[in-house]
């Protein structure tokens, strides 16, 4: 029996706060574990409107996709991948075809020193915080769009003598399909969307732990800049920083650091017509003045520092928190991450950070360990928004609360726990997230500039082994919108489904399915569907 050692972590601004699961694990499994299981599904699937008895939907669906979860000595990913093509038989109603997925991949070209990691996405997000607010994504839904969020990159981490020198660069591109918001509340004007970004990010440091001195301490610096193709929007930030560790017992230490950063976002203006308008494309995006100068939505450069404390008691529980100045005005951020068993994973983090749309999926993608369990949604076949590991846990609902072109600071605070056991698998995601916008106020969004949202949502999956054939599990989530603009209301969403999972023969499982979703947004009427479904599933 040997232990495996998984590193993960969670990035906080421009902090990277490791997460150490040890897992006893048999030598055999550490050289090589991998299953690969591609699959195809043949599916019938009804949607009923409750507030509108007579508008039902049926249609049959068609996929293909791939559950791939590799751990060798020289590599680690867990691939979830899916296809779908929809034949609708209603009137008015094209057939849809929807990609989604998550991938997490690790590759160590030089053990132990240096590495290549890469991840990627594909997803639904909502447009417009004002809008629609739908859960079940079927037929002509308003205010939903496709998202797709890539990134690779190298790792460094060595030891030269009694130093630890640590490096990683990304690259990351993110694109989102559609702008179509739907009905707005009255009197509310669509908010630009956004369209594709091309980010980059580069970090650097090097330190020493407490033994030699009785201090650690580091010195570290960092580049982000993400380019955006809408209004030319570009986002920069540059730090350097120097931290202390000051051990108090062999559990306990005081944490501090103190750097400067500079940080500039801005845009260009959107071409006029006569009366002075902004003018809007064919897609609805405003169109970009290549020859308007660059306006400046954020310009932050200075002193910040950040003071607290780090608690390991054990090699399973790690806390770190700390308080501080930056960006202008008090921060608060850290993490929590507690492991008692090989069943059991809690992991928390408080977060506040300057960026972009597709930087901060980037990072929460980055943010994922190589090892995880992302469920679909029974009846969409969808991701439901959050990924549960042993080592670590993350849920994407605080960026896909929309899909807004301009950059923020994102505040708030997500807590996942995973729970395995005699067959069950239990995952719980909570969170609060509060955004807000930079525009210039010489630009085509001044009414942007300054606007707060905020979305309170939960996600619970429960599953069961029933026995050797058949399963079942169950998911519920929520979500409250609001999107900070002047007269525009509220909007809730919560949802339930159920399904149950039967082998047939060796390969070919049959699933039953049942959902009810919800949203209420005020000024509109509520929706309510009912979602019922018969399958067929090989896996090869």
């Amino acid at each position: 029996m040997t232990l495996r050692r998984l590193v993960t972590g969670l990035k906080i601004g421009t902090v990277f706060v490791p997460i150490v699961a040890v897992i006893a694990q048999p030598a055999h499994a550490r050289d090589r574990n991998v299953e690969i299981a591609p699959y195809i599904e043949v599916q019938q699937v009804l949607v009923a409107d409750l507030n509108n008895g007579t508008d039902v939907l049926t249609y049959t669906s068609v996929a293909a996709g791939i559950d791939a979860s590799i751990q060798t000595r020289q590599a680690e990913a867990q691939v979830n991948l899916r296809y779908e093509r929809r034949f609708f038989y209603s009137d008015g109603l094209g057939d849809d075809d929807i990609v989604s997925g998550l991938a997490r991949v690790g590759v160590q070209l030089v053990p132990n020193v240096l590495s290549l990691e890469a991840g990627g996405i594909a997803t639904r997000s909502r447009v417009d915080l004002r809008g629609a607010a739908p859960t079940n994504t079927v037929g002509q839904t308003d205010n939903v769009t496709q998202v797709y969020s890539v990134y690779a990159g190298p790792n460094l981490s060595t030891n030269i003598g009694a130093l630890d020198v640590n490096a990683n660069y990304r690259v990351g591109y993110t694109k989102v399909e559609s702008e179509e918001t739907g009905p707005l509340p009255p009197g509310q004007l669509p908010i630009d969307i956004f369209d594709d970004s091309i980010s980059h990010s580069a970090n650097a440091s090097v330190g020493m732990q407490p033994g030699e001195l009785p201090f650690g301490w580091s010195v570290s610096g960092g580049w982000e800049r993400e380019d955006a193709d809408q209004l030319d929007q570009r986002f920069e930030n540059k730090y350097a920083r120097a931290d202390v560790t000051v051990p108090v017992s062999s559990t306990l230490a005081l944490v501090g650091g103190v750097g400067y950063e500079d940080i500039e976002i801005s845009e260009r203006d959107a071409v006029r017509d006569a009366n002075g308008d902004p003018v809007f494309d064919t897609d609805g995006r405003l169109v970009t003045d290549p020859t308007s100068p660059r306006l400046l939505s954020y310009d932050q450069d200075g002193i910040f520092w950040d003071a607290g404390v780090l608690w390991r008691p054990s090699r399973r529980t790690t806390l770190e928190a700390r308080v501080g100045q930056r960006y202008g005005s008090e921060t608060y951020y850290g993490s929590f991450g507690y492991q008692p068993n090989e069943q059991t994973s809690l992991n928390l983090s408080v977060y506040d950070t300057v960026s972009g749309f597709g930087s901060l999926l980037n990072d929460n993608l980055a943010s994922l360990g190589t090892s995880f369990s992302s469920n679909r949604n029974p009846l969409s076949g969808e991701l439901n928004g959050c990924a549960f590991g042993q080592g670590s846990s993350l849920c994407f609902n605080d960026v896909l609360q929309s899909a807004a072109s301009s950059s923020f600071r994102a505040r708030g605070v997500n807590a996942q726990l995973a729970y395995n056991h005699q067959g069950w698998e239990t995952g719980l995601g909570i969170g609060y997230s509060r955004r807000n916008f930079f525009a210039s106020q010489l630009g085509a969004l001044p009414a942007v500039d300054g606007l707060t949202d905020e979305n309170y949502y939960a996600n619970l999956f429960v599953g069961k082994q029933i026995d050797a054939r058949s399963s079942f599990d169950t998911n519920f989530y929520a979500n409250l919108l609001d999107s900070g603009f002047a007269g525009a209301p509220n909007v809730l969403g919560i949802g339930a489904n159920a399904a149950y999972y039967r082998q047939i023969i060796p390969g070919l499982q049959g699933t039953a399915a049942v959902g009810l979703d919800s949203f209420k947004q005020d000024g509109f009427d509520s929706e309510l569907t009912a979602s019922a479904l018969l399958g067929l599933r090989y896996d090869f």
